[in-house]
């Protein structure tokens, strides 16, 4: 069984790389702490071993681009972040892999042209937000 690597600092505050494990032995997460804070690249996991999401952090919050995955391996959604709030172009998709939706979000907010699709990958709707 691999062994959790969870360093600190001097304040007990969680500090550098670490890695978590499942009782199982399978990943849970691994990524870096800046003084007790999630900074950088990160990557969290099922208990099936499979990808559940990959991005960046800065000073605990996403910050950068971002794709998270249903625990079948397929994507769920992919786009980016700005301080924690979803920024700039994204597209999400059903368990299937069909698309779900896609468009534009300005600090978390639907922005300008989207595109919404039924289970099946038929076109829905499409709105334009302002």
């Amino acid at each position: 069984m691999k062994k959790n690597i969870t360093p600190y600092n001097d304040q007990d505050e969680r500090h550098g790389y670490w890695e978590v494990y499942y009782p199982n032995g399978q990943l849970v997460y691994k990524g870096n702490y800046l003084n007790d804070k999630k900074h950088g690249y990160w990557e969290n996991y099922y208990p099936n071993g499979q990808l559940g999401y990959k991005g960046n952090y800065l000073n605990d919050k996403k910050h950068g681009y971002w794709e998270a995955y249903y625990s079948n391996g397929k994507l769920n959604y992919k786009g980016n972040y700005l301080n924690d709030k979803k920024h700039g172009y994204w597209e999400a998709y059903y368990s299937n892999g069909k698309l779900n939706y896609k468009g534009n979000y300005v600090n978390g907010n639907e922005h300008g042209y989207w595109e919404y699709y039924y289970y099946d990958g038929e076109l829905k709707e499409k709105i334009y937000y302002i």
